[in-house]
């Protein structure tokens, strides 16, 4: 007997199931808040070199006293990153002059002075993470995601060694511990060892959340339940607009968007622990305990009755008597074989380049036109529509289609904006919302179509590596923005480029659509 038919019998989709989707939802509505976070807490407002001595300038305005100290950019604008080494007062008779010579521009001296309408404060402004140290402030992204990346390998083992609840609330409450205390980081160096720490922690919420709720639901509701948790990652992108634009300083936004992670830890008390794992570590009577309880709920009290603890326990541990499939194999495995490696290597560019691309539209907020908080809550309104399309046309062009030319139409509408002139503020923004349709709807099929093309036994490795490439993406997307000091184009052609090329990778693998999953390596060679 399978536990799937156990699952029909106590009702595979009820209340309870609606109850724990639901409750493992709100973790899930907590992840983008942090994952996106760095657009809002390393945002970097226009800013000069502070001026010396500006009392002696009494007479002067506030922009007659830039004009003397600060050169100007071809467009007209005030330079970021210099100052004149000593006033140039001949400017004011004539500000379209050149100054006398360039030996007398210099880097700012004396910091900077930033423009306080957008934000109170951030982590630029803080510890001056601008000119040559705008590398640390990317840089701060980068530790993070590299914080999830080394936590998708520790929670990944830890969860099927002690349990997805109990390592889901050990990640919920490290998250609030690390998420409180970067808030009162005192340093940059401190700030970027938490900032590190909490992506670990938050990977573990990542992990375990969607399989937790998986394991309850019966195999007809399964893809419903996926579209569900997936809607809530972009209503959390939505609220991280509206509460980025409420709370203007960066202290008190990590407070905010790592308060909701308390109520996670409260509501995960009446989620149960997953049955299947429980049964696969022998805790058979647990397993029956919340095996009833989801009985009663849903309605099933014949199920209640008729099962007595003994009966169940010869039934279904039979089951798990058996080796365990994957328990010899490896990530090594991935690429023994020839069909096998180029399906590894082919999904590990694809899902590097969903991810490199989506992050980089997603951190790009005031590249297209649209005030930066507008932006955020258009790119996570834009998302519900193209995870439901994208489900649509799957099941009908088939997944290596759908995956491929989502990818390459996301590198195609970043690069359209790179040639559509930057006047032309209405239409890029729909080219770049447009976009992030696209990118939204590669990463939503890119996660099924890579359950469909691995074996049984290695499907959790493959996972577990393709969601390494796709966090190396992630990480590697913020420091991208740094090639604009080489062309200021540059890192909307790289994302284009990698988005275009990883797409076109796709078309390399198999089809499968319609397809019998496959059980073992022969049956994929």
């Amino acid at each position: 007997m399978k536990f799937e038919d156990l699952l029909l019998e106590i009702g595979g989709f009820g209340r309870f199931q609606i109850l724990i989707l639901f409750i493992l939802c709100l973790p899930r509505i907590n992840l983008p808040m942090h994952f996106l976070l760095h657009n809002f807490l390393a945002a970097t407002p226009s800013h000069h070199c502070a001026i010396p001595h500006q009392e002696a300038f009494v007479n002067l305005t506030m922009e007659e006293v830039l004009l003397i100290s600060i050169p100007r950019e071809p467009d007209g604008t005030f330079r970021s990153c210099e100052m004149f080494s000593q006033p140039q007062f001949h400017l004011l008779l004539n500000s379209s002059l050149q100054p006398e010579n360039n030996s007398i521009i210099q880097h700012c001296q004396h910091g900077w002075v930033y423009d306080d309408s957008q934000f109170t404060s951030t982590i630029s402004t803080q510890w001056d993470l601008v000119c040559e140290q705008r590398g640390l402030n990317q840089a701060t992204a980068t530790f993070f995601f590299i914080g999830v990346t080394m936590g998708a390998v520790v929670f990944g083992y830890l969860s099927d060694r002690f349990g997805r609840k109990a390592m889901l609330l050990l990640s919920l409450v490290c998250s609030v511990i690390f998420g409180m205390l970067s808030a009162a980081s005192v340093s940059y160096s401190m700030l970027a060892i938490l900032r590190t720490l909490t992506g670990v922690a938050l990977s573990g919420v990542s992990l375990i959340v969607l399989p937790l709720g998986m394991e309850w639901v019966d195999i007809q509701h399964r893809t419903f339940s996926g579209i569900l948790t997936s809607i809530f990652w972009s209503i959390g992108n939505m609220l991280l607009a509206m509460v980025a634009y409420l709370v203007r300083e960066w202290h008190w936004l990590l407070v905010a968007v790592t308060g909701p992670c308390l109520l996670s830890i409260v509501c995960l008390w009446w989620v149960p622990e997953s049955a299947r794992w429980l049964i696969a570590n022998g805790k058979v009577k647990q397993a029956h305990r919340h095996l009833l309880r989801c009985a009663r709920m849903n309605g099933r009290k014949d199920f209640a009755e008729d099962v007595p603890l003994t009966t169940y326990a010869q039934r279904i541990v039979l089951q798990w008597q058996h080796k365990k499939p994957g328990g010899s194999y490896s990530y090594i495995s991935l690429f023994r074989t020839p069909v096998l490696r180029k399906i590894s290597l082919c999904s590990g560019a694809v899902w590097f380049g969903v991810a490199f691309s989506y992050y980089g539209m997603s951190m790009n907020l005031t590249g297209f036109g649209l005030n930066m908080y507008l932006s955020q809550f258009v790119f996570g309104v834009i998302e519900i529509p193209a995870k439901m399309i994208m489900y649509v046309v799957m099941n009908r062009a088939g997944r290596r289609q759908s995956q491929a030319w989502a990818l390459i139409l996301t590198g195609l509408c970043i690069g359209a904006n790179v040639i559509i002139p930057k006047p032309f503020t209405s239409l890029r923004s729909v080219v770049a919302i447009m976009g992030k349709g696209f990118s939204e709807a590669a990463f939503t099929a890119v996660f099924l179509y890579t359950s469909e093309l691995y074996p049984t036994v290695l499907r959790q490795n493959g996972m577990g590596y393709t969601s390494f490439m796709a966090r190396l993406g992630g990480a590697l997307a913020p420091l991208v923005f740094l090639l604009d000091e080489v062309w200021r184009s540059l890192p909307e052609v790289t994302y284009c480029g990698v988005a275009v090329c990883c797409g076109s990778v796709a078309f390399l693998l198999p089809e499968t659509l319609n397809a019998h999953l496959p059980e073992g390596i022969e049956d994929v060679e």
